[in-house]
């Protein structure tokens, strides 16, 4: 059986290698991971507030924050005051939407090039295993 320490310890080289991967391939749009991941969220979940995403990304605050405002700086997303004037709606400008295929193309890509990695019986494995442990996790927190 596989110690703890060496199973987490592995996630966490994981994790680093997908970040890794994920930013070469988004690198010839002058994009990191940490802002793919607020846009893909915003172009599936729409306008949210910068609680909401960094709830939903399980994420402090300060780095969404600054995530965020790098995203306004490159024209990728605006903050909108919403029904509650005390937080904006961050939405994806229009510049955004025309972008995000070429973006998505690249993710999909380097995620496929990952994947072909492992053998395509264990991939469902590997997914419902995820799944249900990141759901475990989330039923603690509340």
């Amino acid at each position: 059986m596989v110690e703890t320490h060496e199973l987490f310890h592995s996630i966490q080289q994981l994790a680093r290698q997908l970040t890794k991967s994920l930013n070469n391939a988004l690198q010839p749009f002058d994009i990191f991971s940490s802002e793919w991941t607020i846009l893909y969220v915003l172009k599936r979940k729409g306008p949210l507030t910068q609680k909401e995403i960094a709830e939903y990304l399980s994420i402090e605050a300060p780095p969404v924050t600054r995530t965020i405002k790098k995203l306004v700086e490159k024209n990728y997303c605006l903050q909108v005051k919403g029904d509650d004037k005390r937080s904006n709606q961050v939405v994806l400008t229009e510049m955004a939407h025309m972008e995000f295929p070429k973006w998505e193309k690249a993710v999909l890509q380097a995620n496929q090039q990952l994947i072909q990695k492992i053998p395509s019986e264990n991939v469902e494995q590997l997914n419902d295993i995820i799944i249900d442990w990141s759901k475990s996790l989330l039923l603690e927190e509340e």
